[in-house]
């Protein structure tokens, strides 16, 4: 078995090296967003009664189950940091741990380099052994963090639960990705299944903490058990042995099915394609769609939900913001200056903007990809231009996060219309809202062809900058960030409608800027070596 584990220690190096920029944003963010958020509480709800309203409109509306949990004390900030963001923090580490996991093991065969590997004194299990310590010990670190900087303001109980449980679920989804990658011939095909299990996992959570009759849903969803620990609720530790047995049971599996298949073959066998390509391939748009049409699926189908989702607690939001003028300020802030509801839909349909933007980066980056796959050499070797490549992915990016962002609006809007009794007119006013969005969502894309163009190998720092664009516009407002910090990101720019007046000033040098740094970034492409 030693012999097998020949070189792990070089690969931990290496992918740590290889993600020394995506993978200390994703913990930072997911590590420190708790405790920069606590303080909020005392502000949104600093009295006895605000906090009984709190308790009651939580109670009282199962949307907030389906989207939040199980609320088990929110009589204390831990309690309501733990309901608010615990769901969705283990939800977010799970889906570092796919995606970072995939990366170094199934991605790496698809380009060629782990058959290389394989053929020095690498062992067949190093790289899988390498994957699970990066991807596990950036699962762990978070939790770490977590507990640590919590603990200075909560229980410490509470705040080892909390940290525990992010943890945990991450280390759950690094086991998933590790069949995951056993089981599929390609990347996107690994994602495919690590995401969807994600996806399913969050859904019987949503079911079972949702439904009184069938609450036993949760109980068998890797976030369900994150919930279930109570983190500040008398915290329940025996859960713990259910995640880390999953994960034992799924690190086994993985070993266990890599000797059965060839590097570079998933055990499920590909579906057969045709003899020859169809006529509709002959083009670099088709062949684009082709490539990106599973990815903007999945975020279609993600921002349709959530936007139903919140559409229906819209009109009820007022019970979670609190009862004091100070709480209902720090609320607008974030999305608007008149009318609560309007500002909660504003805000929601600036955050789908973020979201769009980060679909539009991975569509972006798709184009790196292919260039380091080696893919895109025979193809520019035709009449095929390099603009005219570029421009057949670049449109999904640009127009991709524009139907996101549009069609979780108008589902945003249809589902709260439904609810307040005006269909048209919320959803109207939601296509006024992502009109007014979009651009600083392409802002960002522009951003990530601009270093595709001219810094090809710092091309996953795209994924820095849509990071530090969200991490400033979602939180920045609520800790009284400078306004000098806040101008950073795009989205602080544009009116939030409905709510405020609208001006169209802040799109034009919107749409200018990203204009702008897109042709720089053509310019630097159509300019340097390819590869």
């Amino acid at each position: 078995m030693t012999g097998t584990l020949n070189g792990t220690g070089p690969l931990i190096r290496l992918a740590l090296r290889r993600d020394r920029i995506i993978l200390p944003i994703w913990i930072v963010l997911l590590s420190l967003i708790p405790v920069a958020t606590i303080s909020s509480y005392d502000q949104f709800y600093p009295t006895a009664a605000s906090r009984a309203g709190l308790v009651a409109s939580a109670a009282a509306n199962p949307s907030f189950a389906l989207l939040y949990g199980p609320a088990f004390n929110l009589g204390t900030a831990g309690g309501f940091i733990a309901w608010r963001m615990g769901g969705f923090l283990a939800l977010l580490t799970g889906l570092m741990a796919i995606f970072t996991l995939t990366r170094h093991t199934r991605a790496e065969e698809d380009t060629g380099r782990a058959e290389l590997l394989a053929s020095t004194v690498v062992g067949r299990y190093a790289p899988l052994t390498a994957a699970l310590a990066v991807t596990g010990g950036a699962s762990v670190l978070i939790g770490v963090l977590q507990a640590i900087t919590l603990a200075s303001k909560v229980p410490v109980a509470g705040s080892v639960a909390l940290g525990a449980s992010t943890a945990l679920a991450g280390l759950v989804f690094t086991g998933v990705a590790a069949v995951a990658v056993q089981l599929g011939e390609y990347s996107r095909t690994a994602n495919g299944i690590g995401t969807a299990v994600l996806g399913v996992a969050f859904l019987l959570r949503g079911a079972g903490d949702s439904t009184t009759d069938a609450h036993w849903l949760s109980w068998i969803s890797p976030l369900g058990w994150a919930q279930q620990i109570r983190p500040f609720a008398e915290e329940r530790w025996w859960v713990l042995i259910l995640p880390v047995a999953t994960t034992l049971v799924l690190f086994v599996v993985a070993y266990v099915l890599l000797p059965r298949r060839d590097v570079g073959v998933g055990l499920l066998p590909p579906r057969l394609g045709p003899s020859e390509a169809a006529p509709s391939l002959r083009s670099p748009f088709s062949l684009a769609w082709r490539l990106q049409r599973g990815p903007l699926l999945g975020w279609l189908v993600g921002l349709a939900v959530g936007g139903a989702l919140f559409g229906t607690i819209a009109q009820g939001i007022s019970g979670l913001v609190g009862g004091t003028e100070q709480s209902r300020q720090i609320f607008e802030r974030l999305g608007g200056s008149h009318g609560l509801v309007d500002a909660f839909l504003a805000t929601m349909v600036s955050l789908f903007a973020m979201l769009a933007s980060l679909y539009g980066v991975q569509a972006t980056l798709r184009m790196r990809t292919e260039e380091t796959a080696i893919r895109l050499e025979p193809l520019l070797a035709t009449r095929v231009g390099r603009l005219r490549w570029a421009a057949s992915h670049l449109v999904f990016a640009f127009l991709g996060s524009a139907l996101l962002v549009l069609v979780g609006g108008v589902l945003l809007g249809l589902s709260n219309g439904l609810r307040s009794g005006d269909v048209g007119g919320s959803v109207g006013n939601m296509v006024a809202a992502v009109a007014v969005q979009v651009p600083a969502a392409w802002v960002i894309v522009a951003v990530a062809a601009l270093i595709f163009g001219l810094l090809p190998k710092l091309a996953t720092a795209a994924w820095g900058v849509a990071a530090l664009a969200l991490l400033i516009s979602m939180f920045g407002p609520v800790v009284n960030a400078p306004q000098v910090l806040l101008d950073v990101s795009p989205f602080q720019h544009p009116p939030k409608v409905p709510g405020e007046v609208f001006t169209a000033l802040p799109l034009v040098v919107l749409l200018a800027v990203s204009a702008v740094v897109l042709a720089a970034g053509l310019a630097g492409w159509r300019r340097r070596d390819v590869g």
